[in-house]
């Protein structure tokens, strides 16, 4: 766990926070259906939902609440695996010397299988993998990318099939589409470790060896209580999510929605899906835009990943909002990194840790070539970002330094 908590977490807010977030919980999963793709909102701009009653806030109250919230969230992971499982935590993935040895002696190789690419997420998972990959003696011998697209994915999967690969690490795009090609490297003999995502049908320990994740609904539960404090309790604000069925970003969209019902003076009025074909950041900018003509004072926008998020940022400067539209995101891509550490729209967010998902996805892989029984879900906590930690928490998500830009704009 980072040690960058948001200022002001102190312990005695942890007492508050089973409270606050008995309405949210962790059974995000029981409710994704309803929490993304058309079941949220449809591609409509405008929408009637809104957080909790009509009672207002006091400053501190908004603070007192909202820490608790990003303290749970950050302390403890708050989703459960596509299939309702509880998540075990990646300290308990561990690999003998003994273990690793006989790994080795199998001279095992791996394929990656990315959804996306060119992605600071996909990029630090390849390298976490990669990293453990060689400790443990396995050689990589494909990273494809299918950039959202999926029948470039199933494809990927198809070519990767034929170079006979013992292990492949991936995610699906669509759980429902891609799962013959899937099922067709189960015929084949290959060990399966997913990443977030599984495909329809596929059972843990008997097609597949684990799904490693971050806790997409903690993250969001945390953008949503870091916006409240940005809005100190009071504002209208519009929504960019992701218009397909994908468990992650569902999972992370009713996490922010959950986060915000707590918070009775901020209301969502508008919202907009989108995907990523062809272009998530284009996509994104005309939704954002379609929204500020709608809604001129619009306080803030939520987008559901930093790519995304590039795209509302484009249109709150085509309307003038370069500096005073708030907007809140996931994931600690360059682009809002830089934003945030220049004081810009971007003010926080919730991020994952891909890198040290991909070295626990490596010693999963392990598991599965020695037999050991491994659990079915990990996930690792939330990391709350803000201006104040933006370089030790860009540490912490990939390994390395921040890039220079980042690291100049926010005084390093």
């Amino acid at each position: 766990m980072s040690s960058r908590r948001v200022a002001g977490v102190v312990a005695a807010v942890l007492v508050l926070a089973g409270a606050s977030l008995s309405a949210c919980g962790s059974s995000s999963s029981s409710s994704q259906a309803s929490s993304g793709g058309a079941s949220s909102g449809g591609s409509s701009s405008s929408s009637s939902s809104s957080g909790g009653s009509s009672s207002t806030q006091s400053p501190a109250a908004v603070d007192q609440l909202a820490n608790s919230i990003i303290a749970q969230a950050a302390g403890q992971v708050q989703a459960k695996g596509p299939h309702g499982e509880a998540a075990a935590s990646p300290s308990t993935v561990q690999l003998t010397a003994a273990e690793m040895a006989k790994i080795k002696a199998k001279h095992a190789t791996a394929a990656l299988v990315i959804h996306l690419g060119g992605d600071g997420w996909s990029q630090a998972q390849v390298s976490g993998l990669e990293s453990e990959f060689k400790t443990l003696g396995i050689k990589v011998i494909s990273v494809t990318y299918a950039h959202g697209d999926v029948p470039t994915q199933i494809k990927n999967i198809q070519t990767v099939l034929a170079e006979k690969p013992t292990i492949m690490v991936s995610i699906p795009l669509s759980p429902d589409t891609e799962a013959a090609a899937y099922r067709a490297a189960v015929n084949q003999g290959v060990k399966l470790v997913f990443m977030d995502n599984v495909p329809t049908g596929f059972q843990a320990g008997k097609d597949y060896i684990s799904d490693v994740s971050a806790d997409n609904y903690g993250n969001g539960l945390v953008s949503g209580a870091l916006l409240a404090k940005e809005l100190h309790g009071k504002g209208q604000i519009g929504t960019v999510y992701f218009n397909v069925d994908f468990f992650v970003t569902n999972e992370r969209f009713q996490g922010f929605k959950d986060a915000i019902a707590k918070f009775p003076g901020i209301k969502i009025i508008a919202s907009q899906g989108v995907t990523t074909t062809p272009d998530v950041i284009s996509n994104s900018e005309r939704a954002a835009n379609a929204m500020l003509t709608e809604h001129p004072n619009l306080d803030a926008i939520y987008a559901i990943w930093d790519a995304p998020a590039q795209g509302v940022l484009a249109a709150a400067r085509a309307h003038g909002r370069g500096t005073n539209l708030i907007i809140a995101t996931e994931d600690l891509g360059p682009e809002v990194a830089l934003n945030i550490a220049q004081g810009g729209d971007v003010k926080d967010l919730g991020a994952q840790r891909p890198f040290d998902q991909g070295v626990t996805e490596a010693k999963l892989a392990g598991y599965g070539l020695l037999g050991k029984q491994a659990p079915p879900y990990v996930a690792l906590p939330a990391l709350p970002v803000t201006k104040a930690n933006v370089l030790q928490a860009w540490q912490t998500v990939y390994h390395s330094a921040a890039p220079a830009d980042v690291r100049s704009a926010a005084g390093s």
